[in-house]
């Protein structure tokens, strides 16, 4: 994640320990600064981390992005769409049906194909740091 994308949560880690430091004198006063920011960048990071893993064969592995999971052998055609194309992949291109775990912060993102029959959800798009990785493990 960029640096500037923790900026809010220092600044309200901020506002949260110049409440405390408000209501204590001396040492103690600082007391909620040195809670208060760590907690926020930790939940930051906390909540910004989704681990996209391929596990298995083609015949009984998964896909899971995240908490979602997509048996492998339901993968139809994988493709990756380049940082200047996303935009248009999550805009007008977009199924309103589809599986999309996307995080602003990362550039490419991977459209896969979902050939269940029996599930409602045309493809995945997932955005991932290592798109040629992901391909690779998929076919």
């Amino acid at each position: 994640m960029p640096l500037w994308w923790y900026l809010p949560a220092v600044g309200l880690a901020v506002l949260l320990g110049a409440e405390i430091h408000m209501g204590y004198p001396g040492v103690r006063s600082w007391i909620g600064y040195a809670i208060t920011i760590p907690l926020c960048i930790g939940a930051l990071v906390w909540l910004g981390h989704v681990r996209v893993r391929v596990t298995g064969d083609k015949a009984d592995g998964e896909l899971r992005a995240g908490a979602a999971r997509l048996p492998l052998r339901f993968v139809g055609h994988v493709d990756v769409v380049p940082r200047e194309g996303k935009q248009e992949a999550l805009g007008p291109e977009l199924d309103p049906t589809a599986f999309l775990m996307h995080r602003a912060w990362i550039g490419p993102v991977v459209r896969i194909e979902v050939t269940d029959p029996g599930s409602d959800t045309p493809y995945w798009i997932v955005s991932t740091r290592d798109p040629d990785a992901l391909v690779k493990a998929l076919r």
